[in-house]
């Protein structure tokens, strides 16, 4: 047998490969991860950041932060409607109201309060609709802007949330994530009504839209838990979604917004960083000093 040539002998794979990525025009034919990352970055993106985040997208690291933070809630959720005793499991009693995690204003010397009753929910509903919307905005909003940045603005909303229903309903417990998931929200909202022209118009107004009908189902559900609902004698406050989705609309949206560009160069961050810092401290003087539940 004659020699082989290795040259010509590994041309035919090679050639077979770029076969398969080229298409007849020249360009490049896309895999799945990056349809995948194309179609996060019209959802989440207005058209002049798109090629920038393309060119960087990856999911290294992944969305660890909104993963790992449902994971706990939904641990937790499993662990007071199994382990912990209760008439039932749809609406939870008795556990959750005396966890060490809920926020009750008798309680509020107990700082870890203020963020830890982000981990209990009051039902079944409950637990689900925040863990839908979070994942549903989360890993995409962790997709482009990263964990660090989607987890201040997360817990932004939570201590938000807690703080704003200490100061405007202070008599109630407070249980949930609904704050962190309404910053987020908030956040989103803005961004997509602010860069509305520069998305896809019919996919900016669904989204609009299903943001709409899901926050106003929501607020329905709060609403009722607080004046129809009677778990364990213990009226669960509504105000956290307020408070979440203004932190959502102000931080949120900066933090959102300013795709690739420096925070710290942009004034509008430091605007909300003393705004949140001015009501944190308001807060906490009131609660000291002035709120009815120190009497």
């Amino acid at each position: 047998m004659g020699d082989v040539d290795l040259e010509q002998q590994e041309a035919f794979p090679v050639e077979r490969q770029d076969e398969k990525r080229d298409l007849p025009d020249g360009r490049r034919k896309l895999g799945c991860c990056e349809k995948f990352q194309q179609s996060i970055s019209r959802w989440m993106l207005p058209e002049d950041a798109r090629s920038t985040y393309l060119q960087r997208a990856n999911c290294c690291p992944p969305p660890v932060f909104i993963i790992a933070i449902s994971v706990v809630e939904l641990s937790l959720f499993i662990y007071y409607a199994v382990w912990k005793p209760q008439k039932q499991w749809v609406t939870l009693e008795e556990g959750i109201w005396n966890s060490r995690l809920t926020y009750r204003a008798e309680y509020r010397q107990e700082a870890w309060r203020f963020l830890s009753y982000m981990f209990v929910h009051a039902g079944v509903e409950h637990i689900v609709g925040n863990l839908f919307m979070q994942l549903l905005l989360g890993i995409p909003l962790e997709l482009v802007h990263k964990g660090f940045e989607v987890g201040m603005v997360y817990l932004a909303g939570v201590l938000a949330g807690s703080l704003a229903s200490s100061i405007f309903d202070p008599l109630s417990a407070l249980v949930g994530a609904s704050g962190g998931v309404y910053a987020l929200i908030g956040g989103y909202f803005m961004n997509a009504v602010v860069n509305f022209r520069e998305m896809i118009p019919l996919l900016g107004v669904f989204r609009i839209l299903v943001i709409v009908i899901i926050v106003g189902v929501d607020f329905g559900f709060a609403f009722y838990r607080r004046f129809a609902g009677d778990e364990g004698g213990m009226k669960v406050s509504f105000v956290a979604h307020f408070g979440g989705i203004v932190a959502g609309m102000t931080v949120g949206y900066v933090f959102f917004s300013d795709y690739n560009k420096k925070l710290l160069k942009d004034p509008r961050f430091w605007m909300c960083i003393v705004g949140y810092l001015v009501f944190f401290l308001f807060a906490v003087i009131f609660n000291i000093f002035i709120s009815p539940a120190a009497s």
